[in-house]
């Protein structure tokens, strides 16, 4: 399991990490999602406090996997019913 050494800038300062060889790309992209968001957030609101448009860019976040994870329960919750009914069409068929 190899690892490498990256620097992750976010906002203004860069961020030194030690990562697994297959979670490199999927870093860079979250580092290059949370600096579109502050850039957003930033345009959007005229904010310039590093320490506020992290703290918004989290909050953010957080909403948006609560969200997720809301709407997959649902979906989950959903197949489920699904897969009972079918179990039932199957065994009152058999």
């Amino acid at each position: 399991m190899a690892e490498l050494s990256i620097k992750i800038k976010i906002g203004n300062r860069e961020y030194p990490m030690r990562v697994k060889v297959e979670d490199e790309e999927r870093i860079r992209k979250a580092g290059k999602m949370l600096n579109e968001k502050i850039k957003n957030y930033q345009s959007q609101f005229g904010i310039d406090d590093s320490q506020d448009l992290l703290a918004m860019v989290a909050f953010d976040c957080l909403v948006e996997k609560l969200k997720k994870e809301e709407s997959s329960k649902l979906s989950d919750d959903f197949s489920l019913h699904e897969i009972n009914k079918l179990n039932k069409l199957i065994s009152n068929a058999i």
